[in-house]
């Protein structure tokens, strides 16, 4: 069943490739308008056109998610050209993966900006108006990592973070309306798995099929297990769900 997102605004983060790209474009499939954004406005090239393929409405912002200025520009440019912000999606990341010593303070520092201070800053904004409409959808990306990966202390707990930040929200904004859940993918086949198969020295496909091995349904994840998970959320059919972190990891 295709959720209706018909008069609904999504603003989604992070929508060049991989597993926001397939949220924007399964949001815009329901009939929703999306903001897809990016940190660079002609990555999204991509995401818009194949929405506008099948018939939705998108545009592309050009956005670093961590700073403040940036992000009320893009809300803004939402609202002035799409009518409104219904849904929001935080989706964005990025990896700097290491062992702690040898991190530098800066990958340390990016990762929580981007995926922490991110969070933060889209919220902020965005619930000005959700608040005010009574109604909306906050949908943050965290991640089976948030449970510990080796080479990536900064991102596990940048993960786990966006776990208790969804909890918080979810209690503050309840009397509001508005919803706010986190998804915590596993292993799914993205541009971002396949450069850490090339960080450990690995070929991409032995390490899919290593990832494959290990997961109870025989499989590594795709983009759409992430965003029909991201669209239930979004939607008003989990009207009484808040406050939640689903793992959608095949069972691992």
């Amino acid at each position: 069943m295709a959720h209706d997102f018909s008069g609904k605004v999504a603003f989604v983060t992070g929508a060049a490739q991989g597993i926001g790209k397939e949220i924007a474009i399964t949001l815009a499939k329901g009939g929703a308008a999306v903001a897809a954004v990016d940190l660079k406005e002609d990555s999204l090239a991509g995401t818009v056109e194949a929405i506008n393929l099948a018939g939705g409405k998108a545009i592309a912002i050009g956005c670093d998610v961590s700073k403040m200025d940036q992000v009320e520009a893009a809300v803004q440019k939402t609202v002035d050209e799409l009518g409104g912000i219904h849904i929001l999606v935080n989706n964005a990341g990025i990896i700097r993966d290491n062992l702690l010593f040898k991190m530098t303070e800066e990958d340390w520092d990016m990762v929580m900006a981007v995926h922490l201070r991110g969070a933060f800053n889209t919220c902020k904004v965005a619930t000005k108006y959700m608040t005010e409409q009574k109604y909306g959808k906050i949908v943050n990306l965290s991640s089976r990592s948030a449970l510990g990966n080796r080479g990536q202390a900064n991102y596990s707990a940048a993960k786990a973070g966006i776990i208790g930040f969804t909890s918080t929200l979810a209690l503050e904004l309840g009397k509001f309306n508005i919803n706010v859940n986190a998804v915590a993918p596993g292993y799914i086949e993205t541009p971002m798995t396949d450069s850490t198969a090339a960080r450990v020295g690995v070929d991409k496909e032995d390490f899919k099929k290593a990832a494959a091995s290990a997961t109870p349904l025989g499989r590594v994840g795709q983009p759409i297990d992430i965003a029909n998970v991201v669209a239930f959320f979004a939607s008003d059919e989990s009207g009484f769900v808040t406050g939640q972190t689903l793992h959608v990891n095949g069972g691992r």
